[in-house]
């Protein structure tokens, strides 16, 4: 199989991602492994016999206020009791994160892009064994003049099923500090934009706004967590269904 075969999204992932939120959505718990959450996951396709994928990503990073540039830890694993098998993982980028860099993953061309996304890259595991998981390292900016989220699903090679897909889930804070060198995002929380020659006080929150106004922990899952995924990707994702059976379409005509 070509590799860019293997970096295509198969529509399946897309058209999957409205039926799972109200008929197989799970949300998994906010708070995971140390700095790492699976916030916004849910599983999709019935996975193999005795196999059990999901992913995580850092719960908080922080965005360079001069460059944008920021770094994000994203984690596949297998809990189940079998291995994988071949599978691979995609790191889509949407709205005011781009995902520059995927080490050892391939980026995915931009006519392969789902609609509404402005980057992403492919990564291929020949095998997750049964208890062990793989760590990546994501390169990405973010414009904290806008939101910004990212998709994390895990498929068969081939991307004709979606075992897992964690968001799109966005990273955000309501209280941005564009005099310091950094600002700290949380994974599952609203990015407020900052307002042009705005700071830390002129948020509407009447006061200091600072890093004490910043939550502790992040948002509590629950049934409106299982929908929030659909609503913040707007209406680019409404079409993406359809954008991915084009892509499926202009593959079988690439191919034959």
């Amino acid at each position: 199989m070509s590799s860019h075969r293997k970096t295509a999204i198969a529509g399946s992932l897309l058209t999957a991602l409205f039926t799972s939120v109200m008929i197989l959505g799970f949300t998994a718990s906010a708070d995971d492994e140390g700095g790492l959450s699976s916030h916004g996951g849910k599983t999709v396709d019935a996975a193999p016999a005795d196999v059990k994928l999901s992913t995580l990503l850092s719960k908080e990073i922080k965005v360079d206020n001069k460059s944008g540039e920021t770094d994000i830890t994203g984690v596949v694993k297998n809990e189940g009791s079998k291995a994988s098998g071949e599978i691979r993982l995609l790191v889509v980028g949407f709205d005011g994160m781009t995902v520059k860099n995927v080490k050892g993953c391939s980026a995915i061309p931009e006519g392969d892009l789902p609609d509404g996304s402005n980057s992403g890259f492919a990564c291929a595991i020949d095998d997750l064994a049964a208890g062990k998981s793989k760590t990546y390292a994501i390169d990405a900016t973010y414009d904290l003049s806008k939101q910004g989220k990212i998709c994390l699903p895990v498929q068969n090679a081939d991307g004709s099923k979606t075992y897992w897909q964690q968001g799109p889930v966005p990273f955000g804070t309501t209280n941005q500090a564009p005099n310091e060198p950094a600002t700290p995002l949380l994974l599952g929380t609203d990015n407020g934009p900052v307002t042009p020659g705005g700071g830390d006080d002129d948020g509407g929150s009447g006061g200091g706004g600072g890093k004490d106004d910043m939550p502790d922990e992040l948002p509590q899952t629950g049934p409106a967590d299982r929908v929030l995924p659909l609503g913040l990707a707007g209406a680019a994702l409404v079409s993406a269904g359809a954008a991915g059976l084009r892509w499926n379409q202009r593959r079988a005509r690439q191919e034959s």
